[in-house]
């Protein structure tokens, strides 16, 4: 988060000090040069070469009152980067600019460029002022800067294997999409849809957010699509929203549907579902997120818990009944009515970010665990059915209260379903010490099933990837797209798990990009959390088997 000074602070300060300096020296000709050079290189093309931006997607900068009222933060929103809402000479706008790999004294020329043109004249950055301010990004370095822009090198491919960079992402993207029949959709984190083209690594914006999410974008992500066999786009939206009636904030939660094509792609997503809950306590609310077809037909979509284990938490903002019915299971609707209605097939299941159906039939998903060093499930889904969350974690014994203070006691009457045992050798388990499923904190996200299509050693199993643990731990964990083969045990399941690929920048999804192809998209670029390495846009990589 970009640190935000009280305006009327901001614009005393300004008027005291950077006003001050409205006819402060000159910027000598050569360093106007410089800056103008980089402008043109970097910023001509959002920003527009006289600095008039092109409303409402990219604000002005000539004349902007938010660009001139704080030059600490002018600084770092090169350094880092800048997302969500700002004001604009009274336009709001809401883009992502990604940070700008440019050492200290070259964006003291770039600033000093923009803030002494089209008839401005402000004090000229230094090097030493950058190099100040950048102290407080996540960047605190241009070093550091240069190290999180590197792209990681392409991980080894099992044997009879390929893999190559298909494209790099502009912005945080969440999910793949494609129907099967050659075109791949990514969607980023704020809304935009994006074409993938898989020949040329061209990422084409086919959606924008402002076409279907309105104006008022705060506190929004969009953390699940799915394109059905009729080539419609089904996006899942979450909102943190105040609504009037409701004590406490809510999760909006809206499934748009796109409505038509256009230039040959889908166009114009409405509205087809919301519904809301009580909003997450701390930092747990998961929201809605992964969305598919089932082989019945049925729109199956992932509901994530609302709490890291079933807290009440303290803010009188949020609800402190832990989860509710709609929250930590598995929703079904039904796609082909205009007015659907929620049925909640099961409870118990934390945060199933990825979910996919084996060659039978069988409903898989793969959660998040919480902060405690529970592994990470894979579950195999049978409605009626309840997976232990928040009163159970993994295969961990229950007890009353158990492991947390504040872990509600299990109900009564109910028999919790054990999760997949994963006998390694990757992931976590082995033969001698299964567990269930993975490493703790390793965060499975998205999986696909490989079929017959798929050779050796692939075929006959989910392909998962593990976005990697957010929480100092003693190794890291995940970053990797793991091959896990299940199989029945009894009333249960078992899967033998093995690395595809690693190390890479935290793979969050993948998708089938034809017979015997994956594609895997990174949400950055780090390929490890004890490097402490700030977060910039991933890339698509391609995972095809080699041609004899």
């Amino acid at each position: 988060m970009l640190f935000q000074t009280p305006r009327p602070l901001i614009i005393l300060f300004s008027f005291l000090i950077g006003f001050a300096s409205v006819r402060g020296a000159q910027p000598e000709a050569a360093r106007m040069e410089a800056g103008g050079k980089i402008f043109a290189e970097k910023c001509v093309m959002c920003h527009q070469a006289a600095g008039q931006g092109v409303p409402p997607v990219y604000p002005p900068l000539a004349g902007s009152d938010f660009l001139l009222e704080d030059r600490v933060r002018a600084i770092r929103i090169v350094c880092e980067g800048l997302s969500g809402t700002i004001s604009v000479k009274g336009q709001s706008y809401t883009n992502t600019m990604p940070a700008q790999v440019l050492d200290d004294a070259q964006v003291a020329d770039l600033l000093t460029f923009v803030t002494n043109s089209w008839g401005a004249h402000y004090e000229p950055y230094t090097a030493e002022e950058v190099a100040e301010a950048r102290k407080d990004t996540q960047f605190p370095t241009y070093a550091d800067l240069v190290k999180a822009t590197a792209y990681p090198p392409l991980p080894k491919p099992p044997e009879g294997w390929k893999v190559r960079e298909v494209a790099q992402v502009p912005e945080f993207c969440t999910r793949l999409a494609t129907n099967g029949r050659g075109k791949v959709y990514a969607l980023a984190q704020v809304g935009s849809v994006y074409y993938v083209d898989q020949e040329s690594g061209a990422v084409v914006p086919v959606i924008k957010p402002e076409d279907y999410l309105g104006s008022n974008r705060d506190d929004l992500s969009a953390m699940g699509m799915m394109q059905d066999s009729e080539g419609r786009l089904w996006i899942v939206v979450d909102h943190r929203v105040s609504m009037a009636g409701e004590k406490y904030f809510q999760n909006e939660v809206t499934i748009y549907r796109t409505s038509e094509m256009s230039d040959g792609h889908p166009a114009k997503p409405r509205k087809w579902f919301t519904t809301h809950y009580p909003y997450g306590v701390g930092p747990y609310n998961h929201g809605v997120s992964t969305i598919g077809i089932g082989p019945d037909g049925m729109l199956y979509v992932n509901s994530g818990s609302r709490t890291d284990g079933g807290e009440p938490g303290t803010d009188s903002h949020y609800f402190d009944g832990g989860e509710v019915n709609l929250t930590a299971g598995i929703w079904r609707l039904d796609p082909r009515t205009e007015n659907p209605s929620v049925d909640v097939i099961v409870h118990g299941i934390r945060n199933a970010y990825g979910f996919a159906w084996d060659k039978d039939g069988n409903f898989f998903t793969a959660s998040n665990g919480p902060d405690i060093d529970a592994p990470e499930e894979m579950d195999c889904v049978i409605p009626g059915k309840h997976y232990g969350f928040p009163y159970q974690f993994s295969d961990w014994p229950v007890k009353p209260h158990f492991p947390y203070p504040y872990t509600p006691a299990p109900p009564a009457g109910v028999t919790f379903t054990p999760p997949v045992e994963n006998l390694g050798p990757a992931g976590g388990g082995s033969a001698e010490h299964p567990i269930g499923t993975f490493d703790p904190h390793s965060s499975p996200c998205g999986m696909i099933w490989c079929g017959d299509d798929f050779p050796a050693p692939l075929g006959g199993g989910f392909l998962l990837t593990r976005f990697g643990n957010l929480l100092a731990v003693k190794e890291d964990v995940g970053f990797d797209v793991l091959s896990c083969k299940v199989e029945r045990k009894g009333d249960g399941w078992i899967c033998h798990t093995n690395t595809v690929l690693a190390a890479m920048g935290r793979p969050v999804d993948v998708a089938r990009s034809g017979p015997g192809r994956a594609l895997i998209l990174e949400y950055t670029r780090p390929t490890n959390f004890k490097d402490k390495l700030g977060f910039l846009p991933g890339r698509i990589v391609e995972l095809a088997p080699v041609q004899k």
